[in-house]
């Protein structure tokens, strides 16, 4: 999580809140490295309660954005974000959570953990051991015939 308009406090805030409300302008909340949603100001894209959904390729570099948009963004697992993220009861602001009312994801919390330390624009992550890399390696596996199904 991170707030591009300086009002991180304000976006842990909610986040951190057993009862949810509505994220600040500049909100940005990433899962994975390749996805990321940002929250616009106020009547910026109403459909979305003002979230714009992206896909990104992430390096040591930086990210270099994919797809970007409101209702229409797909993802690499073939899901439309919004999609997704419109089943979050209105007090989570389209944040899916377990318990938000959104569909589970098909990750494990471990498989989100690994995807995390996975990320080359953080130089803190720890090196993956040989186990995590068979994991990841099967989950690229399996997104690959995903996305040749999506073909």
């Amino acid at each position: 999580m991170d707030n591009l308009l300086g009002d991180l406090d304000g976006t842990l805030e909610i986040a951190n809140s057993s009862t949810g409300g509505v994220y600040p302008p500049g909100s940005v909340v990433q899962l994975v490295p390749g996805e990321v949603m940002i929250k616009h100001q106020k009547g910026f894209n109403p459909a979305t309660k003002d979230w714009e959904f992206f896909e990104l390729d992430v390096s040591e570099e930086g990210s270099k954005i994919r797809k970007r948009g409101f209702v229409d963004v797909v993802n690499r697992f073939g899901g439309n974000c919004f999609a997704c993220h419109v089943q979050a009861k209105p007090q989570w602001d389209l944040i899916c959570e377990t318990g938000h009312g959104c569909e589970p994801i098909p990750l494990t919390k471990e498989i989100l953990a690994l995807l995390q330390k996975t990320d080359p624009r953080c130089e803190s992550n720890p090196k993956l051991n040989q186990e995590e890399n068979a994991k990841l390696q099967a989950l690229q596996q399996a997104l690959l015939a995903k996305e040749k199904e999506n073909k």
